[in-house]
């Protein structure tokens, strides 16, 4: 397991438009995905340890959002080839057994993660209501192991700043995770 870290936030950058097929059965694009308030993207797989650790927390933390306006997507970029773990079958499946509250795509070309500048799994890209990148950091400490509920909501205490004012915290940890997996 590589662990990689984000850059920093570089705040008002301009969010990417996407089109991808969902886990259930739509293509999404950026502005059916976007919130009165903004959104989060964030890039997960399914066999990652680190987004393993936090995949109960993020329906808690995204579904909470949806009250302050703020939606949010996910994305798979990794290759399925080398990790069938991250098949688009299984997407489907891991979505459906923890009720994901948000659209789970499947960015086959990877070109969305290149779009993005994605470096891990997982990473959050949050944006305002004008789709200006606001926040670049970690759900909260855990690492790839399960921590308690009791942990600092660092990225929906930051998303919900970013629904309240439009801009993120300037102080922001980054993100740590497996590297993506790119196709050869």
């Amino acid at each position: 397991m590589a662990a990689k870290t984000t850059p920093v936030c570089e705040f008002g950058l301009p969010a990417a438009d996407f089109s991808l097929p969902g886990t259930d059965g739509k293509t999404h694009d950026l502005r059916g995905c976007m919130g009165d308030n903004g959104l989060l993207v964030m890039f997960i797989c399914n066999h990652c340890p680190f987004v393993k650790a936090i995949q109960r927390k993020l329906v808690r933390d995204t579904s909470a959002l949806l009250e302050h306006g703020i939606n949010s997507v996910a994305i798979m970029s990794n290759d399925p080839d080398e990790y069938p773990e991250d098949s688009f079958d299984n997407m489907k499946k891991v979505a459906k057994r923890l009720g994901y509250p948000f659209p789970y795509l499947y960015d086959e070309s990877q070109q969305v993660a290149k779009a993005y500048g994605a470096v891990c799994t997982p990473d959050f890209f949050g944006y305002n209501k004008d789709g200006k990148l606001q926040f670049r950091g970690r759900l909260d400490d855990s690492g790839p192991v399960k921590t308690g509920d009791n942990a600092p909501r660092e990225l929906f205490e930051a998303m919900k700043q970013v629904a309240e004012t439009g801009r993120g915290p300037k102080k922001q940890t980054p993100s740590i995770g497996c590297s993506i997996k790119w196709r050869r």
